[in-house]
């Protein structure tokens, strides 16, 4: 597993653009933390391995769904936005019509924000995962049935 997550810091260190100061990778239980002191990647790095127990977050209750009723999913790991910026407007409200295509949230990973859109039309009956949370790849965000 530490291997692996070495190789994922190198991969991902070679493809950012400037310097990089700090590295955390997670995976289960397992952390790689990478720190340059100095200027840039030539620079000594201190990397610090470890386990330490992640913080859980509890499952998401998933209701059974419906004939018809479809979710569309988190594309990856990261931190779910409702709306485009603070104080903005929802880009979807439970009770909305959304059409196939339609961003319906952001996912915030590594500074990123990556739009979440409907692969189908529908009416909105749920949004499942609250603002600024956490989630998982593949996690259920918004809860649609047909119109």
């Amino acid at each position: 597993m530490l291997a692996g997550l070495r190789r994922h810091a190198r991969q991902l260190v070679a493809e950012l653009a400037g310097p990089v100061r700090r590295v955390r990778l997670r995976s289960g239980e397992t952390v790689l933390e990478v720190e340059w002191h100095g200027v840039g990647a030539a620079a000594p790095a201190e990397v610090v391995a470890s386990r330490e127990p992640a913080p859980v977050a509890p499952p998401a209750a998933e209701p059974a769904e419906p004939a018809g009723r479809t979710v569309v999913r988190s594309p990856i790991v990261g931190t779910f936005y409702r709306a485009p910026e603070p104080g903005a407007a929802p880009f979807v409200s439970v009770g909305d019509l959304v059409r196939p295509g339609q961003v319906v949230g952001i996912v915030e990973a590594m500074k990123l924000m990556n739009e979440v859109t409907a692969d189908r039309g529908g009416r909105v009956t749920a949004v499942l995962t609250d603002d600024g949370q956490p989630v998982e790849y593949d996690q259920p965000l918004v809860a649609l049935e047909p119109a």
